[in-house]
């Protein structure tokens, strides 16, 4: 078995992909809405980091976080926050038949992909690509015309801070 090298600055700031198994378009369902949303909220009372940008798509999410100075361990927040998910709402989108012997004998649900993607942001320049290729996320996956339309982003409170304007639509066509 490979073994994965991650990131691991303490105080880093990270741009994660989270994909459900599958790719199943279920992460805009009202009850994993309000999971991932608890399981963020209990995360960061035991682990805490900032939350820089984040969109949430039917079937994976891209985000930014900061952590503290001390701490560089993502992997223990994410495995949480998956984790509370997969609990609150594996009644409901728990497939039995995705369940490999591997995946049982990790005692893993069949809603999350096991790994995810995260990247250190090294720059100003850089944090700004990745904030801008979060909120236009939704547009390249032709989810919606403009980038205004998407509920589950980020892009709305950085407009109301005066970050975007309203009917900005991203370079990246």
């Amino acid at each position: 078995m490979p073994e994965y090298r991650r990131a691991d600055t303490k105080g880093g700031t990270y741009f994660f992909t989270v994909n459900t198994h599958r790719r199943q378009p279920v992460l805009t369902n009202e009850a994993v809405r309000v999971a991932l949303r608890e399981g963020i909220t209990r995360t960061r009372a035991a682990y805490p980091f900032q939350v820089l940008a984040w969109v949430l798509l039917p079937d994976h999410l891209h985000c930014i976080w900061t952590l503290p100075e001390s701490d560089a361990d993502f992997a223990k927040r994410w495995g949480m926050i998956k984790r509370h998910v997969s609990r609150q709402c594996g009644d409901q989108l728990n497939r039995e038949e995705w369940l490999s012997a591997s995946r049982r004998k990790r005692g893993e649900s069949s809603l999350w992909q096991r790994r995810y993607w995260e990247h250190q942001i090294r720059d100003e320049a850089d944090l700004q690509r990745h904030v801008d290729y979060i909120h236009w996320n939704p547009t390249k996956h032709g989810l919606v015309q403009k980038v205004a339309d998407w509920p589950y982003s980020t892009f709305h409170q950085q407009v109301a801070r005066g970050i975007y304007p309203q009917d900005w639509c991203g370079d990246f066509e």
